[in-house]
């Protein structure tokens, strides 16, 4: 199983802005993070919004979050969304031309394969990949979450 370019990286924008919960993120922002067109990426943030997994605003103040929180984002239903075609050969599909169709059970290996692919997909949510994670924060460039032990206090003493 191969996922396009496109699912590639609206998978990465995700764990971004999953990263990021408390602001708004640029477009420019992760486009130069991750050295992706500006334009392409546009593509991709239009297509999520209107998926429902992205908020984006316009203007001074604005940029991009996600839509509902990162624990209801699962990946399978992201792929499911975003690839633009799931059939792995051309028998998948309603134009086969292949001969070896009416008697092949390749199809029903690969039709498990991908049915197997999916479901790993489905046990992850957006928030297990960039749940309090310091490495993906280094990884970004962004300052990672500072996270305060809080010590007992000790009782005084008279």
């Amino acid at each position: 199983m191969n996922i396009t370019q496109h699912t590639d990286y609206a998978l990465r924008l995700l764990m971004y802005l999953g990263t990021c919960p408390d602001r708004r993120v640029t477009i420019k922002e992760v486009a130069e993070c991750f050295d992706i067109s500006r334009s392409h990426l546009m593509k991709i943030v239009t297509e999520l919004v209107a998926k429902g997994f992205v908020d984006g605003a316009r203007g001074k103040g604005g940029g991009l979050t996600l839509a509902r929180p990162a624990t209801e984002i699962n990946l399978g239903d992201v792929v499911r969304q975003i690839e633009p075609s799931l059939e792995l050969v051309e028998c998948f599909g309603t134009k086969s031309h292949c001969l070896l169709d009416p008697a092949c059970r390749l199809k029903g290996v690969l039709d498990g394969a991908l049915r197997a692919f999916l479901s790993a997909l489905d046990q992850v949510s957006l928030a297990d990949l960039v749940v309090s994670d310091a490495r993906l924060h280094e990884a970004l460039g962004l300052n990672a979450p500072v996270r305060i032990a809080l010590q007992p206090r000790k009782a005084s003493r008279p």
